[in-house]
C-alpha cells in the first residue's frame, strides 16, 4: 500500500490528466439555455464547445486505475485526486498531511483546449487552482528520476499526456502557505489526442 504521506522536498508533482472538466460541462450546458448560450456564442462557435466537451468526457471515462498502479510501480511518494476543491484545494491537503514539512509548488496548469478561453469569459477559476474537477486525474508526489517513466508508460498505456505540474520544497515556518501557484504559472493548452 502506499501511504500518502511521505512526499520530500526534491519530489515532483505530477498531473495525469488535464484540467477543465467544469468548464467544459457548463459550457455545454449552456447550450441548451437561451439566454447564456447567446453569451456564449458570442465568444465562441458551437464546435468549440462539443469538442471542448467530447474532450473532456473522454477524460472523465478514463479511471485513474492505471495512473495508480504506476504510482506503487514507480515508487511515488504521495498522491490524491483532484476532484472538488480543485487541483490547489487538494495540494494544500495534501501537503498539510506530510510527515515532512514540505510545500507544493504548483507552476503549470494543463487545461483542454479551449477551457482557458471559457474560463475567461465565465471565470470557474480554473486559472486560480480552484475550479472543480469531476472525475480529474491523480496529483502525485514522486522523485524527479521516476516521474519521466511513469509519465511515459501512462501514455503508452493511455493515449493522453500527464505532466510534471510542481515541485515539493520545504516549508519553513507556520506562516508559509502548504501550496501555492507560482507567481509565473504556466497555462497549457492539450489537444485531444483522439479528436
Amino acid at each position: 500500500m502506499c501511504r500518502p504521506v511521505s512526499a520530500v522536498p526534491g519530489d515532483v508533482l505530477v498531473l495525469t490528466k488535464p484540467l477543465g472538466t467544469r468548464v467544459a460541462v457548463n459550457a455545454h450546458v449552456m447550450l441548451y439555455n437561451k439566454e447564456k448560450e447567446k453569451k456564449l456564442l458570442e465568444n465562441f462557435s458551437k464546435e468549440e464547445i462539443i469538442s471542448l466537451y467530447n474532450s473532456s468526457i473522454d477524460s472523465m471515462v478514463r479511471l485513474n486505475r492505471k495512473a495508480a498502479q504506476l504510482m506503487h510501480k514507480y515508487k511515488a511518494h504521495a498522491a490524491t485526486d483532484v476532484t472538488g476543491f480543485g487541483i490547489l484545494g487538494h495540494a494544500n491537503q495534501l501537503a498539510s498531511n506530510q510527515k515532512a514539512c514540505v510545500k507544493f509548488e504548483i507552476h503549470t496548469l494543463p487545461c483542454f483546449a479551449n477551457a482557458l478561453r471559457v474560463n475567461d469569459v465565465f471565470d470557474y477559476g480554473l486559472k486560480t487552482g480552484y475550479s472543480a474537477e469531476t472525475s480529474g486525474g491523480l496529483l502525485i508526489s514522486i522523485s524527479r528520476e521516476n516521474a519521466p517513466m511513469l509519465i511515459k508508460e501512462l501514455h503508452e498505456l493511455e493515449g493522453w499526456p500527464a505532466f510534471v505540474v510542481g515541485e515539493v520544497f520545504e516549508r519553513v515556518g507556520d506562516s508559509e502557505p502548504y501550496a501555492y501557484l507560482s507567481n509565473e504559472s504556466l497555462f497549457v493548452e492539450v489537444m485531444d489526442p483522439h479528436a
